[in-house]
């Protein structure tokens, strides 16, 4: 029999939803080790395309390689910081974007695009779906994470062809996510970029068009 998923359930995966956030300030204690197997076992129970499982999740734990990350980072929001002018790039100036130095897990994502898992179907006409089936498993892990009280943040401003080599994958292996995790400092239902101004609140909507 499955489980029934009551209303009392259901309440609660709202507050998961609404609580999951984009987090970049991080306790420097450490993440539990099962705890952090927990949410990972559970990343791979997200949905993939054929059932191929492309995610391949690295742990980045050399110092030397998590200051390359930084460095790589930074450079990149140099060139961000760049593109905007005036009023607009002094308020991308002064945002918090990344974890980085804090946080005391790093995972790089990685989609595996030649897995043999699943034997390509579904793949033929949209390959990307390998990618997509990847961000499956991110999310999962960053709800996963968020039920056992650590906090999660997705580093995009890298280079991934940098990330990729620092942390030695094979060749077939396309960066997905850089993720931050650890215990976060403090706690907000609000986007962080919304709360600093960089934008206002949007509705929540399902963005449903018919046609």
């Amino acid at each position: 029999m499955p489980p029934d998923f009551d209303a009392a359930f259901r309440d609660r995966l709202a507050d998961l939803f609404a609580w999951r956030r984009d987090v970049r300030r991080f306790r420097g204690d450490p993440v539990d080790e099962t705890v952090l197997s927990t949410c990972l076992a559970l990343a791979s129970l997200a949905p993939s395309v054929g059932n191929s499982q492309p995610w391949r999740f690295v742990r980045v734990a050399d110092r030397s390689r998590r200051a390359a990350v930084v460095e790589s980072f930074a450079r990149c929001n140099i060139a961000a910081c760049a593109s905007y002018a005036d009023e607009r790039r002094d308020l991308y100036a002064s945002l918090k974007l990344e974890g980085l130095r804090e946080a005391p897990v790093h995972l790089a994502v990685f989609c595996d695009e030649a897995t043999e898992t699943g034997y390509g179907l579904g793949r033929e006409t949209m390959p990307e779906m390998l990618r997509y089936s990847a961000v499956t498993a991110v999310h999962t892990f960053w709800l996963a994470a968020r039920a056992h009280g650590l906090g999660v943040g997705w580093v995009s401003i890298l280079e991934p062809e940098e990330v990729t080599r620092l942390v030695d994958v094979p060749a077939a292996w396309r960066l997905v996510a850089y993720l931050c995790v650890g215990h976060p400092v403090e706690e907000h239902r609000d986007p962080e970029l919304v709360r600093h101004g960089w934008q206002g609140p949007s509705p929540i909507s399902a963005r449903l068009t018919e046609r």
